[in-house]
């Protein structure tokens, strides 16, 4: 193996050099099946390759002073690849941000395999000719011990800023595992360890789905980093036992803003270029508890955590050349897999967890919102359909916009009006149950039983009629949709019209002020939706309160009566008042 290593010029090494290079997924093609937006990893190849040729060259004659090498000038002992040194961490000295720790990601878990990610930034200033090797080890407990049940060797180069995204396979479903990656060239750089796990294989039996124990999805949106700490990030790794963290989109921002206040102003201008969310996505993840919560097992997202989300929006006109660069900063920055081109660029997917449940993460933001008057994205519906007839329990979606129709003092959300209405006729002419709506973006709680505007077949004391649920959940740090820094009284005098609006009906349960999280733990006749908010958002802690509960039962399709129990910790509910701690101050 030393040969990998270090300087060798035969073909043999040249292939399995190029080999490495293709071992890392960060220099494929976001796209399924279009090699042309790869890079080309031959050629990067080649470049190191000439490199290492110029060793055989006597040195003596050169002056080397504009050429950038590891040992001064001698070309003679420069090595293969990198050797000196690495850190693990999505900082990186070109933005002059002190991180206090390393780290890595996951994604979009399988029933056998699961996505590694991390950042391999070499010490001081390598060629841009010289790779640098990523190894990663899996087990099946926290130290590490015993033998790896798989592991793996990956170049990396600036040419995709030092990422590295190797898959995990041969792995057993619905197992947790841990994993660490190292420096090729030195076994004693290594990452920090992290945990992570697969799925349950489609035909799992329900009752056995996460070794028989109720499955937690935690679900988040719109951390601004100028906005605050994403302390809602470590809650839910420190507090709760979230088994998947799902993200409903806004990742990142592209603006700018001051934060001085706090003490999180953002770096740079806002993003244009490459390097701009690159800088950007580091300062993110300078944050303790969004590393925490990396750390902490796997991750499924929608496009919104794709920095070029609103990008995509407003340059239409351009969408190709948007998309290229947003997918490829997705593939080198995200944990997630391809996509297909064919289909409008389409990145919505359904993860099928045993019989418990069908998970479809749905494209609102650059796919569905285009087609909001037209019928060809079909493929959603009969992913519900398909769902029912495999006999899965719970059909959970997964999205960035608030499904309900919200009457807001005269101001109707019909953007997706007429997708909601065919959506609602789908479950009901096709009798499909416990169809769960997780919805972000509006930096607001909101938790509804699902009906068609204005209908007068749904009863909103006893919730009959209702169709399905919607769990509509709150910022991590971006400002309330009803003010920002509005406090709790203030939220709740907003929230309390909200909710007794004859137009809003099917509206359970509003709360504006708190930044925050929700959980939604789903088992073969249960799922239940807890909502997370944060006491402060002004530094790091992890200082949370439960603020409400929520139940639904299998084949009710409707949230249990009393809702939330009769009592909430904060916010409105249709039938009761709300009752604040005492201390508890807005975030």
């Amino acid at each position: 193996m030393r040969a990998i290593y270090f300087l060798a010029l035969g073909c043999s090494v040249a292939v399995q050099a190029t080999t490495l290079l293709d071992r890392n997924l960060a220099y494929l093609s976001p796209f399924v099946g279009y090699p042309e937006f790869s890079h080309d990893t031959r050629e990067i190849q080649a470049r190191h390759i000439a490199y290492a040729k110029r060793q055989e060259v006597d040195a003596s004659g050169f002056t080397d002073d504009h050429y950038p090498t590891f040992y001064g000038g001698d070309f003679s002992n420069a090595p293969f690849i990198w050797s000196g040194g690495l850190n693990f961490t999505h900082s990186g000295s070109y933005h002059r941000v002190v991180i206090s720790r390393n780290t890595t990601l996951q994604g979009d878990p399988f029933d056998d395999s699961v996505l590694l990610w991390t950042r391999a930034v070499p010490i001081g200033t390598p060629d841009q000719s010289v790779p640098v090797c990523v190894s990663f080890k899996i087990f099946d407990n926290p130290q590490l011990t015993g033998k790896p049940l798989d592991s793996s060797e990956a170049f990396t180069s600036y040419d995709v800023d030092f990422t590295v995204k190797m898959e995990a396979t041969n792995l057993e479903p619905d197992t947790k595992y841990w994993y660490q990656f190292a420096d090729c060239t030195n076994s004693k750089t290594v990452s920090p360890i992290g945990a992570t796990r697969t799925l349950s294989s489609p035909d799992t039996p329900a009752d056995q789905v996460n070794g028989g124990k109720p499955l937690t999805l935690a679900v988040f949106s719109c951390s601004q980093f100028q906005a605050g700490y994403f302390n809602a990030y470590g809650v839910a790794a420190a507090n709760t036992s979230a088994d998947v963290f799902i993200h409903l989109g806004d990742y990142i921002y592209e603006s700018l803003g001051n934060g001085a206040r706090i003490g999180r102003q953002t770096l740079g201008r806002e993003l244009a270029t490459v390097h701009d969310y690159r800088q950007r996505l580091g300062q993110y993840r300078t944050d303790v508890s969004l590393i925490a919560a990396h750390e902490a097992g796997p991750w499924i997202t929608v496009w919104s955590a794709n920095p070029l989300d609103r990008s995509v929006q407003m340059f239409t006109d351009l969408r190709k050349i948007v998309l290229k660069l947003g997918m490829t900063m997705r593939l080198q920055t995200s944990p997630g897999r391809l996509v297909t081109v064919d289909d409008k660029l389409r990145i919505w997917r359904n993860f099928q967890i045993g019989k418990l449940l069908d998970l479809t993460m749905l494209d609102t933001r650059q796919y569905d919102r285009d087609i909001t008057d037209l019928y060809y994205n079909t493929g959603f519906y009969d992913t519900l359909s398909q769902s029912k007839s495999r006999d899965a329990i719970w059909r959970v979606v997964g999205q960035q916009i608030v499904f309900t129709q919200l009457d807001e003092e005269g101001a109707f959300d019909v953007a997706s009006g007429s997708i909601r209405n065919r959506i609602l006729d789908h479950i009901q002419d096709n009798k499909i149950d416990n169809v769960l709506i997780l919805s972000g973006d509006s930096h607001a709680n909101w938790v509804s039983d699902l009906v068609h505007p204005n209908t007068t077949s749904y009863d909103p004391v006893t919730g009959a009629g209702s169709l399905a649920v919607e769990f509509a959940g709150t910022a991590v740090t971006s400002g309330s949709s009803f003010g920002t820094g509005i406090a709790p009284l203030a939220a709740d005098a907003i929230s309390q019209v909200l909710v007794v609006d004859p137009l809003n009906a099917d509206l359970q349960w509003s709360e504006g002020s708190y930044r925050g999280f929700f959980t939604l733990t789903l088992d073969t006749t249960t799922a239940t939706a807890t909502y997370w908010a944060m006491s402060n958002i002004s530094n790091p802690n992890l200082d949370a309160f439960p603020s409400a509960t929520f139940v639904v039962k299998t084949g009710a399709n409707k949230l249990t009566r009393p809702v939330a129990g009769g009592k909430v910790a904060a916010g409105i509910l249709k039938a009761s008042p709300s009752v604040l701690p005492s201390g508890v101050a807005s975030g």
